[in-house]
């Protein structure tokens, strides 16, 4: 992992939910953890690590994750064992 991508984990487990992190400094972050991308149809996108699938909707038409969506990617981090 980069500086970027340390960051941006732990800006994934602050407490409250970051609101305004960026969803490509995501996907970066789940690339680099080691998980492959599959994309889907429109917005959907699932992420591979191992046997363990996330399935996440790209935000549009703004480039912020959402709440909702920083908290799925932190359990989804907390499942496959990464942590800050």
């Amino acid at each position: 992992m980069n500086s970027k991508q340390i960051k941006t984990l732990a800006a994934i487990f602050a407490k409250p939910t970051t609101a305004n992190l960026e969803w490509a400094r995501i996907e970066s972050l789940l690339v680099a953890v080691g998980c492959t991308v599959i994309e889907g149809n429109g917005s959907r996108v699932k992420f591979c690590h191992g046997s363990t699938i996330a399935s996440f909707h790209r935000p549009h038409p703004a480039k912020e994750a959402k709440a909702y969506q920083v908290d799925d990617a932190r359990n989804f981090l907390i499942l496959i064992g990464v942590t800050p």
